[in-house]
């Protein structure tokens, strides 16, 4: 609740013709209120901002676009492929108990403030006076929730709570101090917990019970949980229903409060999926202005391979989803006539395409081969990956293995080249040394068995600048005597070829986590999760708790689990960065997947109305959801 005297100063201020100067600089004295919900402030239907806001909200102090504190109204357009995309809106807005600032340095966002203990007991405190975008207070009580009702319920949550929860398979001890303090405690530390609500992609520790208790069986019965439900959320047993409208990251309720600066009110499917400014967002300015600035959003609905087309023609305010380099030059010139501007920021992935053999192969023969680290280095030093970057990314791109970033603090430049330098003499001696001597007709090598060494490349990517890059690499591998065949597949087929042991080898984006710090996870860089395509039944078997998959016997890939292990086990950064190194060493030592070139350039339209965006960005995943890391709630528009 707002203190009495807080709310008497602030009013009288909001309502005084005078106010003084010495204030000014206090942007909680001098707060305005949003012109949108002026109407509804005066007739009672919405209290006003000063009531509305936490009292120790969030004030954004620097922008990172030269405009600075921006106009509040207007909306902005983003061209979107289908409903899916509604999860965007969760991404961009990024608005976390904690996030990156833009130089990737954690501080609260959501929460008023975080302690760490030793990476073992953690203290979250809310700012008081925060509601959810209906006007419900946000407490702790949406934490308790959750942890009680969502993550320890055997139907909801059969698997427990997440990896994320857990040390040595321990769940934390939760304390509820008050309406604003939960504790979090281990036994041990758990330095993922931090870092994990920082995410694209965040571990959600609350949900707005006041709705979902609507729809839980241990509040609700099932003629109430059905009567409760909408449209198609109808249909199926208690636990569909809740997970259906439980829809934090998804973001597709229009009926599911939330904190994001911008709530969805377009019930899907629809053609246009217009976003609307949360009244009681957290997040002001120096000039005591309510963030967002933009009173919509909207995501235009077209079909993908029209975005770029229209994004140049102007019917995008902010676009970057769907828009590649090979699309630059047409922007440009279409820029032109329809006066947006296009912006190159630098992509965020370990290697814009990467080559995954499958150590987990069925067949026996090119598993014994993708396990012999000369052959994985011979491939990897067959290819030009300066001409590569010439010929496909025109140059706009820097030749490297798939490994980090160079303006991740960790990085050096050995992880980038080692094996990664062209030289086919090299690459040839290596597989001769393996044994692979003998040749076909066609001058291909043949494997022990006898069959020729033709390697079948699985892609999900229809672009052209893959297959373009596919295809030059296979000419380099032909000078070295292996052949390359490239099968598109479904994203469907694509997964479960490869998690089946079917596909031999794969072609996808490099290392999603391109520019971490000591303090983030390194488990993309083992075989820990089922996504890893090097090695997916031995990170099926990890994140299956021995269930699934299948046990890693390799021992230099079980050398990265026990570096893992040691960043886990770490008390201080100078241990988390000490295990990053060996981590990031043995993964350009041993060559587990074949990168090709990183740091293109995202293209980024923005209309001629759209104010703050940055000329130079970061457009990553992790960190900072794409957009989120710039703010885009401080993104304004112009009359």
């Amino acid at each position: 609740m707002l203190s009495m005297k807080r709310r008497a100063f602030i009013n009288g201020l909001l309502f005084s013709p005078l106010c003084d100067a010495a204030l000014a600089a206090d942007p909680l004295a001098v707060m305005q209120e949003t012109p949108i919900f002026a109407d509804k402030v005066k007739a009672q239907t919405l209290p006003p901002v000063a009531r509305r806001i936490p009292e120790q909200p969030f004030v954004v102090k620097t922008f990172a676009g030269d405009d600075g504190p921006g106009r509040q109204g207007g909306q902005l357009t983003m061209l979107v492929a289908g409903t899916r995309d509604t999860v965007l809106m969760t991404v961009y807005s990024y608005t976390r108990l904690i996030v990156y600032d833009s130089g990737f340095k954690l501080k609260p966002d959501i929460l008023e403030s975080f302690e760490s203990k030793e990476d073992r007991d953690f203290t979250f405190k809310l700012r008081a006076g925060h509601k959810w975008s209906d006007g419900h207070p946000f407490t702790t009580e949406d934490f308790r929730f959750f942890w009680e009702d969502i993550a320890n319920n055997a139907d909801l949550s059969p698997s427990g709570p997440a990896d994320e929860l857990l040390v040595d398979g321990k769940a934390p001890k939760v304390e509820i101090i008050s309406e604003r303090v939960i504790k979090y405690s281990w036994e041990k530390p758990n330095p993922y917990f931090i870092e994990s609500q920082a995410r694209a992609a965040p571990l959600f520790l609350f949900a707005p019970a006041h709705y979902l208790k609507k729809f839980h069986p241990r509040y609700t019965n099932a003629a109430g949980i059905a009567s409760a439900a909408k449209g198609d959320q109808q249909g199926g047993n208690r636990v569909q229903i809740f997970r259906r409208v439980d829809a934090m990251f998804i973001n597709d309720n229009v009926d599911m409060p939330s904190l994001n600066p911008w709530v969805l009110t377009t019930p899907p499917p629809a053609q246009r999926y217009i976003f609307v400014r949360n009244p009681y967002y957290h997040r002001i300015d120096e000039k005591g202005q309510q963030l967002p600035y933009a009173d919509r959003i909207i995501f235009a609905v077209t079909t993908a391979n029209l975005i770029a087309a229209k994004a140049g023609l102007g019917e995008a305010d902010l676009q970057a989803r769907y828009l590649k380099i090979r699309d630059y030059t047409f922007l440009q010139n279409s820029a032109k006539s329809s006066g947006v501007r296009v912006r190159l920021w630098e992509f965020g992935s370990g290697s814009q395409l990467a080559l995954f053999p499958n150590l987990n192969s069925n067949d026996a023969e090119w598993r014994k081969l993708f396990r012999d680290v000369r052959f994985r280095r011979a491939l990897s030093m067959a290819i030009d990956r300066e001409e590569l970057n010439q010929v496909v990314y025109v140059g706009l791109a820097t030749p490297s293995n798939n490994t980090i970033m160079s303006r991740s603090e960790l990085f050096k430049p050995e992880y980038a080249s080692k094996w990664a330098n062209y030289d086919l003499p090299a690459a040839s001696r290596l597989l001769d040394e393996i044994g692979l001597t003998k040749r076909d007709a066609n001058a291909i090598r043949l494997l022990p068995d006898g069959r020729s060494a033709i390697i079948v490349v699985e892609s999900q990517s229809e672009l052209t600048e893959e297959a373009d890059a596919l295809k030059l690499i296979a000419d380099y591998w032909k000078k070295i005597g292996i052949k390359m065949l490239v099968k598109l597949q479904t994203f469907e087929n694509f997964w479960l070829r490869t998690t089946s042991g079917e596909a031999m080898m794969t072609a996808y984006a490099g290392m999603f986590t391109a520019a971490p710090t000591p303090n983030t996870s390194p488990r993309e860089f083992a075989p820990t999760m089922q996504g890893g395509l090097q090695w997916p039944k031995w990170g099926m078997y990890i994140a299956s708790k021995g269930k699934q998959g299948e046990k890693c016997d390799m021992p230099e890939a079980r050398k990265l689990l026990d570096y893992v292990k040691e960043w886990e086990d770490a008390t201080d950064e100078a241990g988390r960065r000490g295990a990053w190194e060996k981590i990031l060493q043995t993964n350009a030592d041993e060559v587990f997947s074949i990168g090709t070139v990183n740091g293109i350039r995202q293209p980024v339209v923005v209309g001629p109305k759209i104010r703050n965006v940055p000329k130079e960005g970061f457009y990553a995943w992790d960190p900072g959801g794409y957009f989120g890391l710039y703010q885009p709630d401080t993104f304004w528009v112009t009359p």
